[in-house]
């Protein structure tokens, strides 16, 4: 019985293996395609202040902070802090005047926003430079708020280098120019953890920038003056 069920088997694939060659071949490309994309789209416009000083960073009003998680002991997680960092020196130099801290408020003990603009405070960064959204759940919210919700059209956003690509592409198809600053810190960005999550995450970017879902929490419109 079980050569039987063997030999149907060889003779399938034998019979049909140029349709499942070609139909493995559209899902590799519809998988891989979107994410190689937004790195080489976007590749003449990601900079990073190890490469280059902050004032050499083009100017633009606003910076993009996106939320990286929180510790337990109400601190930014290291990838956080850096974003938080990067914005701060270039808040310093000059280069942005406006730093929007976009992270996750969903819980009452998980507020990213008011974590952000803390530590920011503490690098000498005035409280009046920095605006908070609390309902930058994810990429997408973030982006989509910022610019319909905030205003803002121009922006620096300031992430790792692995979500860089994903999230100016994610700008821009949602009304915002913008070039990115990558936040640099000493653990690796380029896990394969963190590649696997691009993969999926960039694909759903595709029907997002496609659909345009609205966020859930939208709020009164806040303009960046």
């Amino acid at each position: 019985m079980a050569e039987k069920t063997r030999h149907r088997a060889r003779t399938w694939l034998s019979k049909y293996w140029l349709a499942v060659t070609i139909i493995v071949c559209i899902v590799i490309v519809l998988v891989v395609a979107p994410l190689v994309y937004t790195f080489l789209s976007t590749r003449n416009q990601r900079y990073d202040l190890l490469s280059q000083p902050a004032n050499m960073i083009p100017y633009h009003k606003v910076a993009i902070v996106f939320g990286a998680g929180i510790l337990s002991n109400g601190q930014p997680t290291p990838y956080l802090s850096s974003r938080i960092a990067t914005s701060a020196a270039l808040y310093k130099a000059g280069r942005v005047r406006i730093i929007l801290m976009s992270g996750d408020n969903s819980t009452r003990g998980h507020d990213e926003p008011t974590v952000m603009k803390k530590y920011a405070e503490k690098l000498g960064v005035p409280a009046s430079a920095v605006v908070e959204d609390y309902a930058g759940y994810n990429t997408y919210d973030s982006c989509y708020r910022a610019r319909h919700i905030f205003g803002v059209t121009n922006a620096t956003l300031v992430s790792q280098e692995y979500h860089l690509p994903r999230a100016m592409v994610t700008c821009k198809g949602l009304g915002i120019q913008n070039i990115g600053v990558a936040a640099t810190h000493t653990e690796r960005d380029f896990t394969v953890n963190y590649i696997l999550r691009e993969f999926l995450s960039t694909d759903k970017m595709v029907f997002q920038l496609i659909f345009k879902p609205r966020p859930t929490v939208l709020g009164p419109p806040l303009p960046i003056r």
